[in-house]
């Protein structure tokens, strides 16, 4: 009895004890309100069962890497680069014709015909500036049986324009713009091959001005207006000048026939310039390019234009073969047909200015790299 109280005493006082210490002992944690927002969304998980109706066209397989399945790259992988704001372009047309007869009752000349054009350019366009570069060479001949070849096509064209805008929304530029035309090999009247009545800068042109220039976004249409051009023509051979040839002043000539002052080499115009580019898609596989300028001088005779204008539809037939028909108009002034010079400089017949024109048309290759 004795020890079952005593027991009991010392259960007491260690209950009391351990009630004593939790009622003054200080709590390191501090306390946490009661969340009072209010649970509106409620998550039921359901079992997944395994699909006993398969869809026709489904197919369920296990996931795997297998290299069995895997193919080697057709075309050579492209590593990331930087992107630039500058826009290349390099392009490589050649054409070919070609006819042969033999034994031919209606009659005919074997003939080869060859045209071939390298183009690049170089486009930087970023916010406010737009800067467009482009140099275009061609030449053409043509071979026929019995004959000496002769040239179908040349040219040497070089463009440069720089635009600025005042915002990003604008299609409007304030532009500067070059232009320079010349050829590469003499051209002759034939069949006459022996006094040539072009040759390279015989004639040469040269267009500087500045203006405006309206080239709205996403779309390759380019008009340009400039109301002070100077345009220079350049006959650097002396016998072309001393002829008085594409608009120079020709040479002064004694009765004898010697040059007493030689020809200009330079004629010099300062005018109205007006150059509009577009180009479109016409149908499918059809792209239509335009490229028409104006120019009228102030100083000689204003209103008197002159007029270059090529027309081209290109005709894709695939990546490589293209066909392309080609027109083009040119109409100066300075440029007389059928002057006739005396001797002793005497302008027998001053000439008069014609209407020019050529159609081009030819299938090929056309090659981008």
């Amino acid at each position: 009895m004795k020890s079952d109280f005593s027991c009991r005493l010392l259960a007491s006082l260690a209950l009391l004890l351990l009630t004593h210490q939790g009622l003054f002992a200080q709590d390191s944690i501090p306390p946490i309100e009661a969340d009072t927002m209010a649970l509106d969304t409620v998550v039921i998980r359901v079992a997944q069962y395994p699909i006993r109706i398969v869809p026709r066209g489904v197919s369920l397989t296990n996931p795997r890497i297998s290299f069995h399945a895997t193919k080697p790259l057709l075309k050579r992988f492209k590593r990331f680069r930087v992107p630039s704001f500058w826009e290349k372009i390099n392009e490589l047309d050649f054409q070919l014709s070609e006819a042969a007869f033999v034994n031919w009752n209606a009659g005919g000349d074997n003939a080869v015909s060859a045209n071939a054009k390298l183009f690049f350019a170089r486009n930087y366009k970023f916010r406010y500036f737009q800067y467009n570069n482009d140099l275009e060479l061609r030449f053409g001949w043509n071979a026929q049986e019995g004959r000496q070849w002769r040239k179908t096509d040349d040219a040497i064209r070089l463009s440069s324009t720089l635009g600025y805008r005042q915002d990003t929304i604008s299609s409007w530029f304030f532009s500067a713009k070059l232009n320079f035309n010349t050829q590469f090999a003499d051209g002759f009247k034939y069949p006459d091959r022996t006094t040539p009545i072009s040759r390279f800068m015989a004639p040469g042109y040269l267009f500087m001005g500045a203006g405006i220039s309206y080239i709205p976004e996403g779309k390759k249409f380019n008009l340009y207006l400039s109301p002070l051009t100077f345009k220079g023509t350049f006959v650097l051979d002396e016998d072309l000048a001393n002829k008085g040839a594409f608009g120079v002043q020709g040479a002064f000539i004694d009765a004898e026939g010697n040059v007493l002052q030689p020809g200009k080499k330079l004629f010099a115009e300062l005018g109205f310039l007006v150059n509009h580019k577009w180009e479109f898609p016409l149908v499918e596989n059809v792209v239509v390019a335009h490229d028409l300028t104006l120019y009228t001088d102030y100083l000689r005779v204003f209103g008197n234009v002159d007029i270059d204008w090529t027309l081209k539809f290109n005709f894709k037939v695939n990546d490589f073969l293209s066909a392309t028909l080609l027109t083009q108009i040119i109409y100066d002034d300075d440029i007389k047909f059928d002057r006739e010079v005396a001797p002793d400089g005497t302008v027998i017949n001053p000439g008069s200015p014609r209407t020019q024109f050529r159609q081009q048309l030819g299938i090929g290759i056309n090659y981008k790299f």
